[in-house]
């Protein structure tokens, strides 16, 4: 049983990134998944690639997948710069603006 160990990022349709410093052990898939011939839906029998574990550290998530003998690999997040303006977005409504307001 082989686990990956990760940060995930943020999501594309929100602007927060509120489930991004958390850190999963998501187990990889040890049976391929079959189509139903009745009905067609996907299906697997490997009931642990349902399982996603959360930890608030890296060290958290490597000591449980030890502890628990869980071969595991880490993939680290890539950085990303923030994207920030000086004044933000109440900058669109301040009194001493120095342009015109226009979208």
């Amino acid at each position: 049983m082989r686990a990956r160990i990760y940060r995930p990022s943020k999501t594309a349709t929100q602007s927060g990134g509120a489930r991004t410093k958390e850190w999963v052990l998501e187990f990889s898939p040890a049976a391929p998944r079959a189509v139903d011939p009745l009905m067609g839906w996907t299906s697997s029998g490997d009931m642990d690639s349902q399982v996603r574990l959360r930890f608030d550290s890296q060290e958290a998530a490597e000591h449980y997948a030890r502890e628990h003998g869980i071969d595991f690999i880490v993939l680290q997040p890539k950085a990303r710069k923030p994207n920030l303006r000086p004044r933000g977005y109440g900058e669109n409504f301040a009194t001493d603006r120095r342009g015109a307001w226009t979208h």
